[in-house]
């Protein structure tokens, strides 16, 4: 296997893997162990599918061609607006989620390192401003960063997983949380693991990259998506089997309390560190790398120029939405993930069905995703079914 296809593999999983792997116990713990893999295993099937038939509207429409402008091409300006709208919604919400989620990791760790009481809203302003600037520096200065942040983060994730794993107990892995309405607790659950598996968003630049080969590039996806659905079972096997699914429940959705959790659970003090830098890296990459994808969308939407007035311009666009969200909704990290499920959906099922089965029909040649119609009804259904979860949940 060449670099190339190597490089790759990592773009689609460091794509998938990030802060939404610390929603997944606080999401699916009412499910139980069992059940949370059936639905991830479902979630992994459909999100591979979906990638590979973006794959294929690349291909037909031609390599080098980006998002915008297949979208263009297949459907439009009133398809380009959806999907602009869409990407702009998806990526709002993932900002305001990693906010409230970075903000409650900052003031644990004044509480625990400090023994400082620090605010909600002055550990927001803390966070948006200090991290928040890095997008305004640009690609070069965000790439350097998180590649070495990345790598701390895998690092991080290997020592928390190998030193718990002899702590899981079969038993309380088992455990299922009591709950009232079982129901509820699927339907909450479906949107933050959908999130989860969120790399679409590469795939133009990976066909250009590798120069439009059509095994190696379907070889990267499914062995890219395949990757985070192993971190994440494993993830799930060292957080339900050792602090327990009950417990976890219990949190309602409050990081800092799974994190002290988790740290509960080991003897040793660098072990304990471990999972505080992995939980504090998983945000940290995955804000970074949406809030610079927000910020050249942002500068691209407004034309803004680019002086000192043109970016505090383009910055302050950026960042006021989701900081109010993230202020005036503290406890919202894994709520706001769910809610991000929705444009998702649009961007990766709805807009790519649209746009195959017209492509279908005015370019039948070239290389097609197995099957036909039957996949892109199942694929529809499924996204329905994620929408009609998140708006459920909401109301």
């Amino acid at each position: 296997m060449s670099l190339k296809i190597l490089g790759s593999i990592a773009i689609v999983a460091g794509t998938a893997i990030g802060a939404g792997m610390l929603a997944l116990p606080l999401a699916t713990a009412a499910l139980g162990f069992w059940q949370a893999i059936i639905l991830m295993l479902v979630i992994w099937g459909l999100s591979a599918y979906t990638s590979l038939l973006m794959l294929e509207i690349n291909l037909r429409s031609g390599v080098g061609d980006n998002v915008h402008v297949i979208t263009g091409k297949l459907l439009g300006k009133k398809g380009q607006f959806i999907q602009g709208a869409s990407f702009l919604s998806l990526l709002f919400a993932l900002t305001a989620a990693y906010l409230t989620g970075g903000s409650s990791l900052l003031s644990l760790k004044a509480q625990t390192m400090l023994d400082m009481e620090l605010s909600h809203g002055a550990a927001v302003l803390m966070f948006t401003l200090v991290l928040g600037g890095f997008a305004a520096l640009g690609v070069a200065w965000v790439d350097k960063v998180s590649r070495l942040l990345f790598s701390l983060m895998i690092l991080a994730l290997i020592l928390v997983v190998l030193f718990l794993l002899p702590e899981v107990s079969p038993s309380q892995m088992l455990k299922q949380a009591v709950t009232d309405d079982l129901g509820n607790a699927w339907l909450a659950a479906i949107p933050v693991v959908f999130t989860s598996f969120g790399f679409h968003v590469c795939i133009a630049t990976l066909v250009r990259y590798l120069d439009g080969d059509t095994r190696a590039l379907r070889k990267v996806l499914l062995i890219g998506s395949t990757i985070p659905l192993a971190c994440y079972i494993l993830w799930l096997m060292v957080t339900l089997g050792t602090v327990g699914g009950p417990e976890i429940h219990a949190f309602e959705g409050s990081l800092p309390k799974l994190v002290t959790a988790l740290q509960a659970m080991v003897e040793s003090d660098f072990i304990s560190k471990a999972v505080s830098l992995f939980a504090d890296l998983a945000l940290i990459t995955s804000f970074l790398g949406v809030t610079l994808s927000l910020y050249d969308f942002v500068a691209e939407l407004t034309r803004a120029a680019d002086t000192l007035a043109g970016r505090i311009q383009t910055w302050l666009i950026t960042f006021i939405p989701p900081l109010l969200c993230a202020l005036f909704y503290p406890d919202g990290f894994v709520a706001v993930l769910g809610f991000a499920a929705v444009p998702l959906v649009v961007m990766i099922i709805f807009l790519p069905i649209a746009m195959a089965l017209r492509q279908r029909v005015s370019q039948p040649d070239g290389y097609q995703v197995s099957g036909g119609k039957l996949a892109l009804a199942l694929s529809g259904v499924g996204g329905l079914a994620i929408v009609f979860a998140q708006l459920w949940v909401a109301l």
